[in-house]
């Protein structure tokens, strides 16, 4: 699928320390993005060349092509690139950074700090600001796929749109008419079953029941802190 019509994110991993590159794949993947790994830099070469991405990670020392190379080769395709790199090679950032890289991390990094700096990237580069994040699900508003600990979870057009109103406004009280005619978009009538019924199968797919509370006599709201 081309890049106006892919359904969510891409990112391609070149890191030849196995382990490291499948825990970053695990980890993004669990956010909801799609992540292709190679394993040395002509590899990743031949993935970036068959492919379409949104996002390099880019280890330096590679076998066969070094990150710098393979930096050369994406640059003109106007994709961004984090560099990976040993935490004291100073010079190293220096130069990916001259060289054209969008940001590096520092091994050994934390993979809060990965998923941030991702997620910043994307956002700076103008494929970003589409995801939410509540506890363990992932939501990307733009494909509208729903990803819980790396699975997707189906939802209705309505349950979607319910889904992205609360955690828009999680841990606010939200008001029965107001939600429904944001999400119907039609006047509210008195009448909750539809309302109610939405939120009940959406407590059950995603597995939410003690995190969208019933709050008496006004609506809904999404917490957070139980």
């Amino acid at each position: 699928m081309n890049r106006k019509g892919r359904k969510y994110l891409d990112i391609l991993i070149v890191e030849d320390e196995e382990a490291i590159a499948n825990l970053i794949s695990v980890n993004l993947s669990e956010e909801g993005y799609r992540c292709t790994c190679a394993y040395d830099g002509e590899e990743g070469a031949d993935y970036f060349e068959q492919g379409s991405y949104d996002l390099v990670l880019l280890d330096i020392m590679l076998p066969k092509l070094n990150g710098y190379e393979l930096l050369e080769y994406i640059k003109p395709s106007g994709t961004p690139v984090i560099f990976l790199t040993a935490k004291g090679d100073v010079k190293d950032r220096i130069k990916g950074l001259k060289l054209g890289a969008d940001d590096y991390i520092g091994k050994p990094f934390q993979i809060g700090e990965l998923l941030a700096r991702v997620e910043a990237v994307l956002r700076r580069s103008g494929k970003g600001g589409r995801m939410l994040y509540f506890q363990d699900v992932a939501i990307d508003t733009v494909s509208r796929r729903v990803v819980k600990k790396g699975e997707d979870i189906r939802l209705t057009v309505k349950e979607f749109d319910l889904l992205v109103e609360l955690v828009r406004n999680k841990n606010i009280a939200l008001y029965r008419d107001r939600l429904y005619e944001k999400v119907w978009k039609e006047p509210f009538t008195g009448e909750t079953r539809t309302l109610d019924s939405h939120i009940q199968r959406l407590r059950k797919k995603l597995g939410w029941d003690h995190y969208i509370k019933t709050v008496f006599r006004i609506g809904y709201r999404l917490e957070e802190n139980l």
